[in-house]
């Protein structure tokens, strides 16, 4: 009876002390990097707090966020979440950490672009090749900034529609993958090319333009356009993910002695760049 009554008082216990559970929306290249799984166990272990990752594009992150099927986002498209936040729908627009973005390509580079000077002129020697460049085609975080970058370099890839120019329509490990396959040209964010494990004859050949900054933000979902938000978790996640423990355990991760991201939340909020 004295072990049944324990049993009971545990089971009780335990109901009781039930984690809060919240729906994140990430980037897929954010969750190819690896950090999550860093980040969740500490997470639950900090806040009793169950965080639900909805996988996804920068684009459908925020479609999500605006139909509030998720409580807070976490995306790299700096225009996009003002937007998303100017239109109500976010509370507020808060910096976590950034890396860049990398071109990569066939270890030979037959278009030749790890000798130029800046992302446009990469992109124009890809172009003028007419070597397979393969895009996310998603509209997602970097989907968007490969997009602003052929606008550098003065070229509508999507007006032309050429035949080098293929459109995944997936994820950074799906066209990673495809650009692995057909030796093609690719846009990465660094963390998700560093966890990429069928590099298959692909290399990093340019990066270091401040093109390819690539910022991460996390937005709450306005709890006044969608009152089931559940808006308490969404402050203590920030909260969490701005705290000393969170941004060292960013700074800290690694894979091969290579950091992947760089934290720079700040503690009001303010972003570093003004």
């Amino acid at each position: 009876m004295r072990r049944l009554f324990a049993a009971l008082l545990l089971a009780w216990t335990a109901s009781a002390a039930t984690a809060d559970e919240m729906r994140l929306a990430v980037t897929t290249s954010f969750h190819n990097s690896g950090l999550s799984d860093i980040l969740l166990p500490e997470i639950a272990a900090d806040l009793n707090l169950e965080v639900h990752l909805l996988v996804v594009g920068t684009g459908q992150a925020i479609r999500l966020g605006q139909a509030g099927d998720v409580d807070a986002i976490l995306v790299h498209s700096r225009a996009a979440e003002e937007a998303f936040v100017a239109e109500g729908y976010g509370l507020h627009r808060r910096e976590i950490m950034y890396n860049d973005f990398v071109l990569i390509g066939p270890a030979e580079d037959p278009a030749g672009i790890a000798e130029v000077a800046d992302a446009a002129q990469a992109l124009t020697r890809i172009a003028s090749s007419g070597q397979p460049f393969v895009s996310r085609g998603d509209d997602s975080g970097t989907h968007q900034r490969e997009l602003a970058l052929w606008a550098l370099a003065d070229i509508d890839v999507e007006a032309a529609d050429p035949s080098w120019y293929r459109a995944a329509g997936a994820g950074m490990g799906a066209t990673l993958n495809t650009a692995a396959g057909m030796q093609a040209y690719a846009l990465s964010d660094r963390a998700s090319w560093l966890n990429f494990a069928n590099k298959a004859g692909l290399a990093m050949l340019f990066h270091g333009d401040p093109a390819l900054f690539n910022q991460y933000a996390y937005v709450p979902v306005n709890p006044e356009k969608h009152p089931h938000v559940n808006a308490a978790a969404a402050r203590a996640l920030e909260a969490w993910l701005v705290s000393d423990k969170a941004q060292d355990l960013i700074g800290g991760y690694a894979i091969g002695g290579e950091t992947l991201f760089v934290p720079n939340a700040t503690a009001d909020g303010t972003p570093k760049d003004g």
